[in-house]
């Protein structure tokens, strides 16, 4: 069974692991303070044009958001999200185990919108018992969003603005941020996003590491004892070089780029052959996820040689089903997809 439901269910891209094998009995000071760390720092900060951000390396996902977040905010206060993100979904109330209560607002493409969020600030500090409620005091968006969608950079820097007339930390979860970045359909770049945020992270888990995420802090207050969160929400890897190594691989030239526009192309091919057959779409996706809407009959029909991820029910008898493609796809995998696909339609 081919399974296009995920997009990091492969290992690793094939210099990551060479050299992962060749470091393999290296000897080096534990918990990211090693050289393969340290030069990895130097790539990122070089890649986004700030040599001034502090880098660190965290093992997943939702462990990375957990300990933003939870470094970035007091007792009382909440994160700002769509009702469709990430943290509020799909990560088992993970950042509410931390004492913050997510914020969800409702957008139909599962964005955040700048006039969204500066009406919900306003509306809580207008109200004259917001002492009792959950202070909002951070953004968390992803890019690509849960769509596949993507942030232009009019609507970052429209998002850096009702952040800083607020005082709100604006944070980008960049789970796929490689697909982002060579979406054919983007103007935002690497540089762009460390300008216009407080925090973020490469995602590599996803684009081609065996696992690992680097988060990259732009505001000084957050840089502030970072390690010590990291440490305290248990994401402090003792043989941390495994994640410096995978990154210091991921930014030696274009592979973290080059990869991603593997998977980028392939979804592109799946969507223009499936428009010509008239299908639609659940989200417009430039991006690695794609959002079909097949008849049930036809996933029934393939079900048994495809693993596909039901995205909701669209009417009695069509599912919005979600196909990704990853670094390690292959042309002839989709070629096959095809091949079973159009037919039924």
């Amino acid at each position: 069974m081919i399974r296009f439901a995920c997009d990091y269910e492969e290992g690793a891209c094939p210099q990551i692991m060479a050299a992962l094998a060749a470091a393999n009995m290296e000897q080096h000071p534990g918990y990211g303070e090693d050289a393969h760390c340290d030069r990895a720092r130097a790539l990122i900060k070089k890649a986004i044009g700030r040599p001034d951000a502090l880098v660190q390396f965290l093992v997943g996902g939702t462990q990375t958001n957990q300990t933003v977040i939870a470094a970035a905010l007091r007792p009382f206060q909440g994160v700002i999200a769509a009702q469709t993100g990430h943290i509020n979904v799909h990560e088992t109330g993970a950042i509410e185990a931390t004492g913050h209560k997510v914020l969800a607002l409702p957008d139909p493409e599962g964005k955040v919108r700048a006039a969204a969020v500066d009406a919900y600030v306003k509306d809580h500090w207008a109200d004259p018992t917001h002492e009792h409620m959950v202070q909002p005091a951070m953004v968390y968006i992803s890019h690509p969003t849960e769509g596949g969608l993507l942030y232009s950079r009019a609507e970052l820097e429209a998002l850096r603005k009702v952040c800083d007339a607020h005082g709100l930390y604006l944070y980008l979860d960049g789970a796929r941020l490689g697909y982002g970045l060579v979406s054919p359909e983007t103007d935002v770049s690497l540089p762009d996003i460390a300008r216009l945020t407080d925090a973020f992270y490469i995602g590599g888990t996803k684009v081609g590491a065996l696992f690992g995420e680097a988060v990259v802090l732009l505001h000084p207050a957050l840089q502030k004892d970072f390690r010590y969160m990291i440490k305290h929400q248990g994401g402090m890897l003792a043989k941390g070089r495994l994640l410096g190594i995978q990154f210091e691989q991921l930014f030696t030239g274009d592979l973290y780029t080059r990869i991603a526009k593997n998977a980028v192309g392939l979804a592109m091919v799946l969507r223009d052959a499936l428009r010509e057959k008239g299908v639609a779409f659940l989200y417009e996706s430039p991006t690695n996820q794609q959002f079909p809407i097949l008849p049930d009959r036809v996933v029934e029909a393939l079900s048994d040689r495809y693993a596909f991820e039901g995205w909701g029910r669209v009417d009695e008898s069509h599912t919005a089903t979600r196909i990704c493609m990853s670094w390690a796809t292959k042309k002839e995998n989709v070629d096959a997809l095809l091949r079973d696909l159009l037919p039924l339609l």
